[in-house]
């Protein structure tokens, strides 16, 4: 059984940091690239990063780059999103997810195979 759990959400203040992590198990890690997502109430799910099954490519969506960090620890089955200079429109519930495409797709989560449960991030201004 596959299973991805978040951690490290919380409230913090805008220009504060969190660091979210997701650990994997039940599934063979290093064949994954994993993606972050959030999802603010009322909105659709969006991508924010992607790290590469090895960890040598990422990619974020533009609104994150420069503040965001994705990294990842394969011997620890982790995976990890850094979130500095963090804004109101950073509050969401943020989700980890596993992509094994083989048409190298990554935007939409419903190319993504399984999912954590989410945690939330509150930024107050």
């Amino acid at each position: 059984q596959v299973q991805l759990v978040e951690s490290g959400g919380g409230l913090v203040q805008a220009g504060g940091s969190l660091r979210l992590s997701c650990v994997a198990s039940g599934l063979s890690f290093s064949t994954y690239s994993m993606g972050w997502f959030r999802q603010a109430p009322e909105k659709e799910r969006e991508f924010v990063a992607l790290i590469s099954k090895s960890g040598g490519s990422t990619t974020y969506v533009e609104g994150v780059k420069g503040r965001f960090t994705i990294s990842r620890d394969n011997a620890k089955n982790s995976v990890y999103l850094q979130m500095n200079s963090l804004k109101s429109e950073d509050t969401a519930v943020y989700y980890c997810a596993a992509l094994q495409d083989k048409f190298g797709r990554w935007l939409s989560p419903s190319y993504y195979d399984n999912w954590g449960q989410g945690t939330q991030v509150t930024v107050s201004s």
